[in-house]
Protein backbone atom coordinates (compact mmCIF):
# COMPACT_ATOMS: atom_id res chain seq x y z
CA UNK A 1 0.00 0.00 0.00
CA UNK A 2 1.03 3.50 -0.82
CA UNK A 3 1.62 6.13 1.92
CA UNK A 4 -0.02 9.55 0.94
CA UNK A 5 2.49 12.50 1.65
CA UNK A 6 1.19 16.09 0.69
CA UNK A 7 4.25 17.82 -1.06
CA UNK A 8 4.50 21.62 -0.84
CA UNK A 9 5.35 22.87 -4.32
CA UNK A 10 8.49 23.57 -5.64
CA UNK A 11 8.53 25.59 -8.98
CA UNK A 12 10.75 23.47 -11.35
CA UNK A 13 10.95 23.08 -15.01
CA UNK A 14 10.52 19.82 -16.06
CA UNK A 15 13.18 18.52 -18.81
CA UNK A 16 10.90 17.26 -21.47
CA UNK A 17 10.49 14.12 -23.30
CA UNK A 18 7.70 12.46 -20.40
CA UNK A 19 4.58 12.93 -22.45
CA UNK A 20 1.82 14.05 -20.65
CA UNK A 21 3.51 13.73 -16.98
CA UNK A 22 2.73 14.86 -13.48
CA UNK A 23 3.46 18.69 -13.08
CA UNK A 24 6.59 19.78 -10.98
CA UNK A 25 3.64 21.48 -8.48
CA UNK A 26 2.60 17.58 -8.07
CA UNK A 27 5.52 15.56 -7.55
CA UNK A 28 8.21 17.19 -5.99
CA UNK A 29 9.60 17.91 -2.36
CA UNK A 30 9.62 21.65 -1.13
CA UNK A 31 10.34 24.67 -1.12
CA UNK A 32 13.43 24.12 0.85
CA UNK A 33 14.56 27.37 2.90
CA UNK A 34 18.45 27.41 4.79
CA UNK A 35 17.79 28.52 8.49
CA UNK A 36 18.52 32.32 9.19
CA UNK A 37 20.90 33.50 10.15
CA UNK A 38 22.18 30.90 7.19
CA UNK A 39 25.14 28.65 8.91
CA UNK A 40 26.55 25.03 8.99
CA UNK A 41 24.95 22.76 12.16
CA UNK A 42 28.17 20.80 12.18
CA UNK A 43 31.47 21.69 11.72
CA UNK A 44 34.59 20.53 13.15
CA UNK A 45 36.19 19.99 16.24
CA UNK A 46 40.01 19.99 16.62
CA UNK A 47 39.48 18.58 20.24
CA UNK A 48 37.79 15.81 19.83
CA UNK A 49 40.12 12.97 20.45
CA UNK A 50 39.36 9.35 20.23
CA UNK A 51 41.66 6.35 20.62
CA UNK A 52 42.22 4.73 17.32
CA UNK A 53 41.89 0.96 17.44
CA UNK A 54 44.41 -0.49 14.95
CA UNK A 55 47.60 1.77 15.30
CA UNK A 56 46.47 2.48 18.92
CA UNK A 57 47.44 5.73 19.30
CA UNK A 58 44.93 9.06 20.42
CA UNK A 59 43.79 10.83 16.77
CA UNK A 60 41.85 13.99 16.45
CA UNK A 61 38.97 12.16 14.77
CA UNK A 62 37.46 15.23 13.57
CA UNK A 63 39.53 17.83 13.07
CA UNK A 64 40.01 18.75 9.32
CA UNK A 65 36.19 18.23 8.08
CA UNK A 66 32.69 17.15 9.02
CA UNK A 67 30.01 16.82 6.04
CA UNK A 68 27.94 13.98 4.24
CA UNK A 69 25.45 13.28 6.69
CA UNK A 70 22.61 10.30 7.37
CA UNK A 71 19.58 11.32 9.21
CA UNK A 72 16.79 9.78 11.32
CA UNK A 73 14.31 10.32 13.61
CA UNK A 74 14.32 8.08 16.88
CA UNK A 75 12.49 8.55 20.46
CA UNK A 76 11.83 11.99 18.99
CA UNK A 77 14.27 13.07 18.19
CA UNK A 78 16.62 13.72 15.35
CA UNK A 79 20.05 11.75 14.97
CA UNK A 80 22.52 12.75 12.60
CA UNK A 81 25.16 10.59 11.09
CA UNK A 82 27.94 12.65 9.96
CA UNK A 83 31.15 11.65 7.92
CA UNK A 84 34.44 13.10 9.95
CA UNK A 85 38.17 13.37 8.79
CA UNK A 86 40.96 13.30 10.82
CA UNK A 87 44.10 15.19 10.75
CA UNK A 88 46.51 12.21 9.35
CA UNK A 89 47.57 11.62 5.61
CA UNK A 90 47.88 14.11 2.91
CA UNK A 91 46.03 16.92 2.62
CA UNK A 92 44.29 15.72 -0.68
CA UNK A 93 40.33 14.71 -0.57
CA UNK A 94 40.51 10.80 0.04
CA UNK A 95 43.68 11.23 1.92
CA UNK A 96 42.75 11.34 5.50
CA UNK A 97 40.66 8.48 7.69
CA UNK A 98 37.12 8.64 7.54
CA UNK A 99 34.73 8.03 10.53
CA UNK A 100 30.89 8.64 11.29
CA UNK A 101 30.37 11.00 14.09
CA UNK A 102 26.73 11.06 15.94
CA UNK A 103 24.63 14.24 16.86
CA UNK A 104 21.01 14.63 18.41
CA UNK A 105 19.14 17.73 18.16
CA UNK A 106 14.96 18.49 19.06
CA UNK A 107 15.04 21.46 16.52
CA UNK A 108 16.75 20.01 13.47
CA UNK A 109 19.49 23.27 13.92
CA UNK A 110 20.81 23.10 17.37
CA UNK A 111 23.15 19.37 17.60
CA UNK A 112 24.67 17.87 20.82
CA UNK A 113 27.52 15.78 19.26
CA UNK A 114 29.03 12.71 20.87
CA UNK A 115 32.15 12.75 21.83
CA UNK A 116 33.98 10.05 19.98
CA UNK A 117 32.81 8.73 16.48
CA UNK A 118 30.12 5.57 16.72
CA UNK A 119 31.24 3.89 13.42
CA UNK A 120 34.92 3.33 11.83
CA UNK A 121 37.68 0.83 10.98
CA UNK A 122 38.83 -1.68 13.26
CA UNK A 123 40.56 -4.66 13.65
CA UNK A 124 37.68 -6.50 12.67
CA UNK A 125 36.33 -8.20 9.35
CA UNK A 126 35.89 -5.24 7.22
CA UNK A 127 39.59 -3.91 8.13
CA UNK A 128 40.94 -4.51 4.81
CA UNK A 129 38.36 -2.57 3.21
CA UNK A 130 38.04 0.34 5.22
CA UNK A 131 41.81 1.13 6.14
CA UNK A 132 43.07 3.37 5.78
CA UNK A 133 40.15 5.28 4.03
CA UNK A 134 37.74 4.39 6.34
CA UNK A 135 33.76 4.91 6.45
CA UNK A 136 32.50 7.44 4.62
CA UNK A 137 28.74 8.84 3.40
CA UNK A 138 26.49 7.20 5.02
CA UNK A 139 22.81 6.87 4.60
CA UNK A 140 20.51 5.59 6.64
CA UNK A 141 16.83 3.74 7.28
CA UNK A 142 14.97 2.34 9.69
CA UNK A 143 13.81 -1.50 8.80
CA UNK A 144 11.27 -3.50 10.55
CA UNK A 145 11.67 -4.13 14.63
CA UNK A 146 13.44 -0.77 15.18
CA UNK A 147 16.51 -2.65 13.11
CA UNK A 148 18.73 0.63 11.41
CA UNK A 149 20.19 -0.44 8.71
CA UNK A 150 23.14 2.01 6.84
CA UNK A 151 25.08 1.91 3.43
CA UNK A 152 28.25 3.52 3.76
CA UNK A 153 31.13 3.77 1.20
CA UNK A 154 34.14 1.53 2.66
CA UNK A 155 37.57 2.96 1.17
CA UNK A 156 41.00 1.24 1.52
CA UNK A 157 42.43 4.23 -0.52
CA UNK A 158 42.15 1.52 -3.46
CA UNK A 159 38.91 0.31 -4.36
CA UNK A 160 35.47 1.58 -2.62
CA UNK A 161 32.25 0.15 -2.35
CA UNK A 162 28.60 -0.02 -0.36
CA UNK A 163 28.79 -1.74 2.47
CA UNK A 164 25.64 -2.44 4.90
CA UNK A 165 25.95 -2.40 8.68
CA UNK A 166 22.72 -2.90 11.22
CA UNK A 167 22.36 -1.33 14.79
CA UNK A 168 18.93 -1.16 17.51
CA UNK A 169 20.77 1.78 18.59
CA UNK A 170 22.69 4.26 16.92
CA UNK A 171 25.74 3.44 18.57
CA UNK A 172 26.73 -0.51 18.46
CA UNK A 173 27.07 -1.78 15.15
CA UNK A 174 27.34 -4.74 13.36
CA UNK A 175 28.78 -4.77 9.96
CA UNK A 176 28.21 -7.16 7.15
CA UNK A 177 30.14 -6.52 4.20
CA UNK A 178 29.66 -5.16 0.84
CA UNK A 179 26.34 -4.65 -0.39
CA UNK A 180 26.98 -7.10 -3.46
CA UNK A 181 28.97 -9.56 -1.77
CA UNK A 182 28.47 -12.77 -4.10
CA UNK A 183 25.22 -11.46 -6.07
CA UNK A 184 24.85 -12.90 -9.75
CA UNK A 185 27.69 -15.35 -9.14
CA UNK A 186 30.40 -13.08 -7.45
CA UNK A 187 30.00 -10.80 -10.71
CA UNK A 188 29.98 -8.08 -8.62
CA UNK A 189 32.83 -8.71 -5.93
CA UNK A 190 35.40 -6.79 -7.68
CA UNK A 191 34.20 -3.39 -8.85
CA UNK A 192 34.08 0.17 -7.30
CA UNK A 193 30.62 1.12 -6.72
CA UNK A 194 28.99 3.83 -3.85
CA UNK A 195 26.24 5.85 -3.05
CA UNK A 196 23.43 3.59 -2.19
CA UNK A 197 19.83 4.77 -0.66
CA UNK A 198 17.07 2.31 0.25
CA UNK A 199 13.60 2.91 -0.69
CA UNK A 200 11.29 4.66 2.00
CA UNK A 201 7.98 5.18 3.31
CA UNK A 202 6.23 7.58 5.58
CA UNK A 203 4.54 5.85 8.46
CA UNK A 204 3.24 7.48 11.81
CA UNK A 205 5.71 10.51 11.31
CA UNK A 206 8.49 8.73 10.39
CA UNK A 207 10.38 7.20 7.30
CA UNK A 208 10.82 3.41 7.21
CA UNK A 209 12.44 0.78 4.86
CA UNK A 210 9.35 0.46 1.86
CA UNK A 211 8.32 -3.05 0.47
CA UNK A 212 7.41 -2.75 -2.94
CA UNK A 213 6.23 -6.06 -5.07
CA UNK A 214 7.48 -8.31 -1.90
CA UNK A 215 11.04 -6.63 -1.93
CA UNK A 216 13.44 -4.04 -0.54
CA UNK A 217 14.26 -1.50 -3.03
CA UNK A 218 17.69 0.50 -3.56
CA UNK A 219 19.21 2.72 -5.48
CA UNK A 220 23.02 3.25 -6.11
CA UNK A 221 25.86 4.64 -7.99
CA UNK A 222 27.67 7.91 -9.27
CA UNK A 223 28.18 8.39 -13.20
CA UNK A 224 24.81 5.87 -13.25
CA UNK A 225 21.91 5.64 -11.33
CA UNK A 226 21.16 1.23 -11.07
CA UNK A 227 18.67 -0.68 -9.03
CA UNK A 228 18.79 -3.35 -6.23
CA UNK A 229 16.59 -5.23 -4.11
CA UNK A 230 16.81 -7.42 -1.30
CA UNK A 231 14.16 -9.27 0.84
CA UNK A 232 16.41 -8.88 3.89
CA UNK A 233 18.17 -5.34 3.57
CA UNK A 234 21.23 -6.93 4.16
CA UNK A 235 22.12 -8.90 0.70
CA UNK A 236 21.19 -7.01 -2.14
CA UNK A 237 21.55 -8.36 -6.29
CA UNK A 238 21.48 -5.58 -8.58
CA UNK A 239 18.62 -5.25 -11.37
CA UNK A 240 20.17 -6.31 -15.06
CA UNK A 241 18.53 -6.17 -18.56
CA UNK A 242 18.28 -9.25 -20.81
CA UNK A 243 22.41 -9.17 -21.38
CA UNK A 244 23.20 -9.46 -17.90
CA UNK A 245 24.12 -5.59 -17.20
CA UNK A 246 22.88 -3.25 -14.76
CA UNK A 247 19.93 -1.62 -15.09
CA UNK A 248 20.32 2.30 -15.27
CA UNK A 249 17.86 4.53 -14.19
CA UNK A 250 19.35 8.03 -13.90
CA UNK A 251 22.04 9.07 -16.29
CA UNK A 252 23.70 12.19 -17.03
CA UNK A 253 22.37 15.16 -19.67
CA UNK A 254 24.81 17.35 -21.18
CA UNK A 255 23.90 21.67 -20.47
CA UNK A 256 22.40 20.72 -16.93
CA UNK A 257 23.95 20.60 -13.71
CA UNK A 258 23.68 16.82 -13.52
CA UNK A 259 25.91 16.91 -17.29
CA UNK A 260 29.17 15.27 -15.38
CA UNK A 261 26.85 12.22 -13.59
CA UNK A 262 23.99 11.94 -10.77
CA UNK A 263 24.50 10.63 -7.87
CA UNK A 264 22.33 9.31 -5.32
CA UNK A 265 21.06 11.12 -2.56
CA UNK A 266 19.40 10.47 0.58
CA UNK A 267 17.31 7.21 0.77
CA UNK A 268 14.34 7.91 -2.23
CA UNK A 269 10.86 8.05 -0.55
CA UNK A 270 8.02 6.18 -1.88
CA UNK A 271 5.03 8.70 -2.95
CA UNK A 272 1.42 8.68 -3.90
CA UNK A 273 3.17 10.32 -7.35
CA UNK A 274 5.56 7.26 -7.63
CA UNK A 275 9.16 6.85 -6.48
CA UNK A 276 10.86 10.56 -5.40
CA UNK A 277 14.47 10.53 -5.81
CA UNK A 278 16.26 13.08 -4.19
CA UNK A 279 19.74 13.15 -5.91
CA UNK A 280 23.11 15.09 -6.48
CA UNK A 281 24.05 16.32 -10.11
CA UNK A 282 27.84 17.21 -10.56
CA UNK A 283 28.31 19.92 -13.61
CA UNK A 284 30.76 19.03 -16.21
CA UNK A 285 33.87 21.54 -17.05
CA UNK A 286 32.64 21.47 -21.08
CA UNK A 287 29.37 20.42 -21.71
CA UNK A 288 27.54 21.72 -18.10
CA UNK A 289 24.90 23.98 -17.54
CA UNK A 290 26.94 27.77 -18.22
CA UNK A 291 25.20 29.49 -14.71
CA UNK A 292 26.82 26.91 -12.88
CA UNK A 293 30.60 26.65 -11.73
CA UNK A 294 32.39 23.69 -13.66
CA UNK A 295 32.39 20.95 -10.80
CA UNK A 296 29.75 22.33 -8.83
CA UNK A 297 27.65 19.43 -7.09
CA UNK A 298 23.76 20.36 -6.68
CA UNK A 299 20.35 18.68 -6.39
CA UNK A 300 17.71 17.71 -8.22
CA UNK A 301 14.59 15.51 -7.66
CA UNK A 302 13.44 12.30 -10.19
CA UNK A 303 10.26 10.72 -10.07
CA UNK A 304 10.04 6.88 -10.98
CA UNK A 305 6.93 4.63 -11.36
CA UNK A 306 6.18 2.67 -8.13
CA UNK A 307 5.17 -0.29 -10.48
CA UNK A 308 8.18 -0.37 -12.22
CA UNK A 309 11.00 1.24 -10.11
CA UNK A 310 13.41 1.54 -13.31
CA UNK A 311 10.62 3.77 -15.30
CA UNK A 312 11.70 7.71 -15.06
CA UNK A 313 8.17 9.54 -15.27
CA UNK A 314 9.67 13.28 -14.32
CA UNK A 315 12.61 14.66 -13.70
CA UNK A 316 13.62 18.81 -12.79
CA UNK A 317 15.61 20.58 -15.81
CA UNK A 318 17.45 22.78 -12.28
CA UNK A 319 18.53 22.02 -9.19
CA UNK A 320 16.90 23.07 -6.09
CA UNK A 321 19.47 23.30 -3.78
CA UNK A 322 23.16 24.58 -5.12
CA UNK A 323 25.95 26.44 -3.52
CA UNK A 324 25.33 29.94 -2.53
CA UNK A 325 26.32 30.46 0.76
CA UNK A 326 30.00 31.19 1.58
CA UNK A 327 30.31 27.67 3.36
CA UNK A 328 29.14 25.43 0.60
CA UNK A 329 31.51 27.32 -2.06
CA UNK A 330 34.71 27.21 -0.02
CA UNK A 331 36.65 24.50 1.87
CA UNK A 332 38.00 21.07 0.30
CA UNK A 333 36.11 21.07 -2.07
CA UNK A 334 36.94 24.33 -3.77
CA UNK A 335 34.06 24.11 -6.51
CA UNK A 336 31.38 24.01 -4.10
CA UNK A 337 28.76 21.06 -3.00
CA UNK A 338 25.43 20.79 -1.80
CA UNK A 339 25.82 17.17 -0.96
CA UNK A 340 22.58 15.99 0.17
CA UNK A 341 22.26 12.54 2.24
CA UNK A 342 19.71 12.48 4.67
CA UNK A 343 16.37 13.59 4.18
CA UNK A 344 13.34 13.22 7.44
CA UNK A 345 10.15 14.44 8.38
CA UNK A 346 9.95 15.70 12.12
CA UNK A 347 7.35 18.05 13.28
CA UNK A 348 5.21 18.52 10.90
CA UNK A 349 8.35 19.71 8.27
CA UNK A 350 10.71 17.99 5.77
CA UNK A 351 13.96 18.69 6.79
CA UNK A 352 17.19 17.98 4.18
CA UNK A 353 20.56 17.60 5.10
CA UNK A 354 23.63 18.30 2.77
CA UNK A 355 27.61 18.32 2.69
CA UNK A 356 29.27 21.70 2.07
CA UNK A 357 32.40 22.12 -0.10
CA UNK A 358 33.30 18.80 1.85
CA UNK A 359 33.86 20.53 4.63
CA UNK A 360 30.65 20.89 6.85
CA UNK A 361 27.27 20.17 7.47
CA UNK A 362 24.53 22.32 6.81
CA UNK A 363 20.70 21.68 6.51
CA UNK A 364 17.27 23.51 4.51
CA UNK A 365 13.68 22.69 5.81
CA UNK A 366 10.09 23.45 4.43
CA UNK A 367 7.80 25.10 6.53
CA UNK A 368 5.31 23.55 8.37
CA UNK A 369 3.09 21.09 6.32
CA UNK A 370 0.85 17.93 6.30
CA UNK A 371 0.28 14.37 5.25
CA UNK A 372 -2.09 11.88 5.44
Amino acid sequence: MRTLVTLLVLPLLLSGGFGSQPTPSSWTLGPFQRARPAAPVIVPNPSSIFFEPIRRRPVHWEALHTFNPAAVVRNGKIYLLYRAEDNTGVMAIGGHTSRLGLAISTDGIHFTRNPSPVFFPANDAQKSREWPGGTEDPRIVEGPNGLYVLTYTQWNRKIFRVGIATSTDLLHWTKHGPAFAGASGGKYDNIRYKSAGIVTRLSNGKLVAARMHGKYWMYWGENRIRLATSTDLIHWIPLEDARGRPIVALSRRLSRFDSAFPEVGPPPLLTSKGILLIYNGKNDAKHGDPSIKPGTYSTGQALFSADDPAKLLARTSKPFLQPEMPYEKTGQYAAGTTFAEGLIFYKGRWFLYYGCADSTVGVVATASTTHR
